[in-house]
């Protein structure tokens, strides 16, 4: 089968880095393009994160562009205490000759999409800011992807709040326009987000692979290790979540995900509440939608992951031991 075509918006970021890496490397991806926005970094730092990643995997040529340098109407945020200064765990990393023009991240999505031979995959790592953009400004264009896979939001417990993951949290206003575009939706959230984690053994084999790619990964894997364990997200004997790349790898091998069909909206009101996806997983309707209250569109949500599966897959690619 030819490779899937996959455009990928992110907010690199530790995990962010992991997948692009993967997506390079995968030969059932066809990377075509790399869109950046402000979420677990500035954008300027994520910017060049991923350059610097993707030439260090070989995607030097991979078109990258710069988006929304934060969220439609909520301040912009970061998380610096978990991705470090500059979103990449302070590795400074060399970072290539910036050959890309000044277009900007929505008009490098529509360019892509347009072109794309088949219908396109968009991934969405970050808060959903640049696809929000892109599904108000071109509609027409949105409807020609495949589908939208983004890591974010929750059917359970948030990490950003109680209730909300850091995505859907950073800038609800944009989850709730994309949720609501009408194009085939998948939702990766925290629900299987830390169930795939690699543990030390697999760690030391991409340390001592000769890949640089995959000397980096085992690098992000150590920082991320102490995170992990402090806070006890992730399964008993492994040490770091792959995050984000686990998305890519559902996209490869999607018999490793478990998902059901629901109806999903964001709360875009209450402090508490704010950036809480709501996933309706009733088999009734209740008394809010009786009298008239939307329960969202229905959505693709990922409740179970075979997380070694996941994670053999990603070091095996990565580290070359095998080409998927």
């Amino acid at each position: 089968m030819p490779p899937k075509q996959v455009l990928i918006d992110v907010d690199t970021g530790i995990d962010d880095a992991l997948a692009l890496a993967f997506a390079v490397l995968h030969p059932d991806i066809q990377l075509r393009a790399v869109t950046c926005v402000a979420g677990n970094a500035s954008l300027e730092d994520v910017y060049r994160n991923t350059r610097a990643v993707l030439a260090l995997a070989g995607g030097v040529d991979v078109p990258v562009a710069r988006g929304a340098n934060r969220p439609l109407i909520s301040p912009p945020r970061n998380a610096a205490h978990v991705h470090g200064h500059n979103g990449l765990a302070g590795l400074e990393l060399e970072v290539p000759e910036d050959r890309n023009s000044d277009i900007h991240a929505v008009e490098l999505m529509r360019q892509q999409i347009l072109a794309s031979p088949t219908p396109a995959t968009l991934i969405a790592l970050a808060p959903l800011t640049n696809i929000a953009l892109l599904v108000r400004m071109y509609p027409e264009v949105a409807a020609k992807l495949e589908r939208i896979v983004f890591m974010g939001g929750t059917a359970s417990v948030g990490n950003a709040t109680p209730v909300a993951e850091f995505n859907s949290w950073a800038d609800p206003e944009a989850a709730a326009i994309v949720l609501d575009a009408g194009v085939p939706t998948m939702m990766y959230g925290l629900d299987v987000f830390y169930d795939v984690a690699v543990d030390n053994a697999q760690v030391g084999r991409l340390e001592a692979s000769s890949r640089p790619a995959a000397r980096l990964c085992a690098s992000l894997f150590r920082y991320l290790a102490r995170k992990d364990s402090e806070q006890k997200r992730i399964p008993e004997n492994r040490i770091a979540a792959l995050g984000d790349a686990g998305v890519l790898c559902a996209i490869v091998d999607p018999a490793g995900l478990t998902v059901q069909r629901f109806p999903v909206s964001v709360c875009i009101d209450g402090s508490r509440s704010r950036g809480q996806t709501m996933v309706d997983r009733r088999n009734h309707h209740g008394e809010s939608e009786l009298n008239g209250a939307s329960l969202g569109r229905p959505v693709d949500v990922a409740l179970d992951v075979d997380g070694d599966r996941y994670a053999s897959l990603f070091c095996n690619v990565i580290g070359g031991e095998a080409r998927g």
